[in-house]
């Protein structure tokens, strides 16, 4: 069957903040212009927001740019930050810390960035944008000249083995004057970009971190409305970075998460058990002993920073958001850069297509970056996290605060990031990690877990988390690293299963129960599992995360 294909000026590939802010931006300047500008934004969630997961403490600078009215207008900005706390956790203990000003609040919101951007596609088809969830971009379209042409949806229907099933359907080809890609984290399609195009001959490799985040109900009683707390310490260990967060809701309600950063060394750390564990501590376990959870998830983040971010433009098309990696480590925060980046794109693409000669590339959109806020934010924390890296917890606590209040940023120097993937030591190297088993009120495991964050991926499709060499996972993973698959992924996803035919152990993928939060492509330590997308749709679904 041949596949059906629509012609607009710009399709945008993810409707998270910073592709619907792009989209929102084109038609904003093509109405201001009285100009003719079609728009079309891709999701694969099953509708807007079902994917998106962040913890969020929302700096509304740049809502404030693409909508100076976006209260009037009811955007979902309902809780004011209110008090900041930091503390350092022993394992019974926690003492108060000096807030760094990174991390100030004052003038944010708390969010769920789920419905901001529910409300962000409100906004944008209001305007014109054609908005399609529950199809997922599988591929890259090229021209002959080798630009880029578009994207083509992946097929619906087809069975496990990649044979079209009974309720067979094939993709639609979206052809475009430009493409932006705003897939989010580690999106595949962008990753096959900055290899095709060399998009990284002038940056760091990206590094990460995985987020995973709970929202419960909780007792009135310990319930503050606006309280954001930050800790670092325990559980973890001084040479593995990381830290929690718990931000106050309105309606009794608190987000519980935890980060820890990708380029951790142990393969025998398990990121969700060490959440679960966090929960117990003493000043923790009391917020939650007498609530109720309500949802779970997990996401990577990019932790690389400035000197991380690729080349962002190519024949065709563009990297907006965190397909790129603007998030400001530091600050803990990523929606606002990602939302200019996007409104800086539209710009560029608008600025480029009313030309009388449409031009390859949008050479604009670099230098706007460049010239705007973003640019210096991001520069002046550029050694912050990697100073982590560098010189361990107290090095790195050490060194950002020399950075920060006597450098004011802008020491004279820049330190590089490294491929998380390569910093897992042999299991024979490192201590085992006792953890405690769930009990069921505060901590929980991966399966209870996962089916809070309503995740779905039909049974007979196939399985988009895919290997390179499948001896790998045994004969590697397994024999040198104790496995790690089993214990990075936060979903249950991979487990070593004894064959009942050989007495051998394999590897057993779950695939129905990824929570796409990209860890495994991530930090795999042999690169060979690949993540592709699923059928569109698929997928955690969450409802306010």
């Amino acid at each position: 069957m041949e596949r059906e294909s629509m012609e607009f000026d710009v399709v945008v590939v993810g409707a998270g903040v910073s592709g619907l802010s792009a989209a929102i931006k084109l038609m904003q300047l093509a109405q201001e212009q009285e100009k003719e500008i079609t728009v079309c934004v891709v999701e694969k969630g099953s509708e807007v927001g079902a994917h998106t997961l962040s913890g969020a403490v929302m700096e509304p600078r740049s809502m404030n740019e693409l909508f100076p009215d976006w209260k009037e207008r009811g955007a979902p900005l309902n809780v004011p930050a209110g008090e900041d706390q930091f503390m350092m956790l022993s394992e019974t203990g926690a003492k108060k810390l000096p807030t760094p000003p990174q991390m100030h609040n004052k003038g944010n919101y708390i969010v769920s960035l789920g419905n901001v951007c529910r409300w962000l596609g409100e906004q944008a088809e209001a305007l014109g944008v054609e908005v399609y969830p529950g199809f997922a971009a599988a591929e890259v379209l090229f021209n002959d000249d080798g630009s880029v042409k578009g994207i083509a949806t992946g097929d619906m229907g087809l069975t496990r083995d990649g044979t079209p099933g009974p309720n067979h359907e094939p993709g639609m080809e979206l052809h475009a004057k430009y493409t932006f890609f705003a897939e989010g984290c580690r999106g595949s399609l962008s990753e096959q970009l900055i290899k095709k195009f060399d998009l990284r001959k002038n940056s760091d490799p990206q590094t990460y971190g995985i987020g995973i985040k709970e929202l419960w109900e909780v007792d009135p009683e310990v319930h503050k409305e606006g309280l954001i707390q930050h800790t670092i310490g325990w559980p973890l260990t001084k040479d593995t970075y990381g830290g929690s967060f718990l931000y106050h809701l309105d309606n009794n309600q608190v987000v519980v998460g935890f980060v820890i950063g990708l380029d951790y060394e142990n393969p025998h750390l398990s990121p969700f058990d060490e959440f679960q564990r966090f929960k117990t501590h003493p000043k923790v376990r009391k917020i939650f002993e007498n609530g109720r959870r309500i949802s779970y998830g997990a996401r990577a983040l990019n932790e690389g920073g400035f000197q991380s971010i690729p080349d962002l433009v190519f024949p065709g098309g563009c990297l907006i958001g965190c397909s790129a990696g603007f998030m400001n480590v530091p600050k803990i925060k990523g929606s606002h850069t990602a939302m200019k980046t996007g409104m800086l794109a539209a710009e560029a693409a608008f600025e480029a297509l009313t030309k009388d000669e449409v031009p390859a590339q949008m050479d604009s959109y670099p230098q706007r970056l460049k010239d705007s806020w973003v640019y210096p934010e991001l520069h002046k924390v550029r050694n912050i996290r990697p100073s982590f890296a560098k010189w361990g917890f107290w090095g790195g606590m050490a060194y950002s605060a020399v950075d920060t209040y006597l450098f004011g940023g802008k020491a004279p120097w820049t330190f590089k990031n490294h491929e998380d993937h390569s910093c897992l030591k042999p299991a024979s190297e490192m201590p085992k990690i006792d953890y405690p088993k769930p009990d069921g009120v505060i901590s929980f495991d991966k399966l209870s877990s996962v089916f809070l964050s309503n995740t779905n991926h039909g049974e007979d499709q196939p399985i988009h988390l895919t290997l390179k060499d499948d001896s790998v996972p045994v004969n590697t993973n397994l024999a040198v690293y104790d496995g790690p698959e089993a214990r990075f992924c936060p979903a249950g996803v991979y487990e070593f299963v004894e064959d009942e035919e050989t007495g051998n152990s394999r590897l057993q993928i779950n695939a129905q129960n990824c929570v796409h939060c990209k860890t495994c492509d991530i930090k795999d330590p042999t690169q060979n599992i690949v993540w592709v997308v699923p059928e569109g749709g698929g997928g955690p679904n969450y409802p306010n995360m």
